[in-house]
């Protein structure tokens, strides 16, 4: 019996193909690498940041009132760095000419988790800083006022801060900003607002909103800052007037603060940069970026 063997043909390859075929497997792999990771990353990104999240989502400044800051000390990065050395020389300048105290409202329940990250962080660049609570804390340190917490005496604390910094601090610095203990505040470039400003002048600056007020009131949480001249006349004319300020600790403190100015003759400066831009701002980023996203007050 005989078997016969029947010889296949041999397949002759080309180097081309074989180079096109690799390729082709090489790139389809990665192309599957790349679309599992990405799968990855956006049901990641969805769990933390996105709508499956537990956490809220801040669209006004009235959601941060009760968000926290960093647990951990922060730490500001040193004019002796590498990075940063000798490129202070302007800024120091200015923090001469321009002299800018800031007094930082603030409660015990913010202390650590608030307060003390603005000392460490843009709170280093006044000239002189205070925090202002209903309770005294000397590693702010922190001034105790004779006012009870709450929004409904939010009016009280302030007419009280200013009244402590004239009797204090009137000759310390030539302007006086107002700040949260949530908002945070390039001060050079506050600075260069006020460097051809006449702090003689009764004059403060900041967000203005129209409501309420003829020449408008200035936002509380975007901060605003008095010349010396107008703080000495709020305090001296007004702070005790009834027939100008409110006396009780009630309303709104801005536009509280806004119609006592405008009773005194303060002017509400326009704080806006050369081409119009804005220097202030009250709410979070996407709704002063984004035309059409910010409440109505802000079109």
């Amino acid at each position: 019996m005989f078997e016969t063997i029947r010889r296949l043909p041999s397949m002759n390859v080309s180097r081309p193909t074989v180079v096109f075929l690799g390729v082709g497997f090489v790139f389809g792999l990665s192309v599957s690498y790349l679309f599992v990771n990405t799968q990855d990353f956006k049901s990641n990104w969805e769990s933390n940041y996105g709508r499956k999240s537990s956490r809220p989502v801040l669209h006004d400044a009235h959601d941060l009132e009760d968000a926290e800051g960093p647990a951990s000390e922060v730490v500001f990065h040193s004019s002796e760095e590498d990075a940063h050395r000798g490129k202070y020389a302007v800024a120091k300048e200015l923090a001469q000419n321009v002299r800018v105290l800031c007094w930082i409202m603030t409660g015990p329940q913010n202390h650590v988790s608030k307060a003390r990250h603005v000392k460490a962080t843009w709170g280093k660049r006044c000239n002189k800083l205070i925090f202002m609570s209903s309770k005294a804390d000397k590693t702010l340190p922190a001034v105790k006022l004779d006012v009870k917490e709450g929004r409904d005496s939010l009016w009280g604390k302030t007419k009280q801060a200013f009244e402590y910094i004239y009797k204090k601090h009137l000759d310390d610095a030539d302007w006086f900003l107002k700040a949260d203990d949530d908002t945070y505040t390039i001060v050079e470039n506050l600075r260069h607002l006020l460097q051809d400003k006449n702090t003689s002048e009764p004059i403060f600056f900041g967000h203005k909103f129209k409501p309420f007020v003829s020449q408008g009131y200035f936002s509380g949480g975007a901060g605003y800052v008095l010349s010396k001249a107008a703080l000495t006349r709020f305090v001296e004319q007004g702070v005790h007037n009834s027939s100008i300020c409110r006396q009780d600790n009630g309303g709104y403190e801005d536009v509280e603060m806004g119609k006592c100015m405008n009773k005194l003759e303060v002017e509400a400066g326009d704080s806006r940069d050369s081409v119009g831009r804005k220097r202030f701002f009250p709410f979070v980023p996407e709704h002063h970026l984004i035309p059409g996203r910010g409440p109505s007050l802000l079109q």
